[in-house]
C-alpha cells in the first residue's frame, strides 16, 4: 500500500483499480475487433476459394470488403479511448496535487 501511495498521490485504490480495469476493458474489445476481422476475411477467401454454389464468390468478395472496416472500427474506437482514459488520468493528477 505504501508503494501505491508513493507512486499515486490521493487517487483512492479503487479509483485506480476501476481506471485499470477500463483500461483491459479498452484492450479486449480491441482485440475483439481484430478477431472479427480476421474471421471474417477468412471467411470470405474460403467462400472464393472453396465453394462452388452460385453465388458464394459475391459472398465471399463481400466479406472480404467488408472485414478491414471492422479493423478500421476498432481501431479508431482503441484510440479514442485511450486518448479520453489518459485524459481522465491527467485530470485525477492535476486534481490530486491541488
Amino acid at each position: 500500500m505504501k508503494h501505491f501511495r508513493e507512486n499515486h498521490g490521493d487517487m483512492s485504490l479503487r479509483d485506480f483499480l476501476a481506471l485499470d480495469r477500463t483500461k483491459l476493458a479498452n484492450e479486449r474489445t480491441y482485440l475483439s475487433y481484430i478477431r472479427t476481422f480476421i474471421s471474417l476475411l477468412a471467411a470470405g477467401v474460403g467462400f472464393i476459394r472453396f465453394v462452388d454454389i452460385d453465388g458464394a464468390k459475391y459472398i465471399g468478395i463481400a466479406l472480404c470488403v467488408i472485414s478491414p472496416l471492422f479493423f478500421i472500427a476498432g481501431t479508431y474506437k482503441y484510440f479514442v479511448m485511450t486518448r479520453a482514459i489518459k485524459t481522465l488520468e491527467e485530470r485525477n493528477a492535476i486534481k490530486d496535487s491541488q
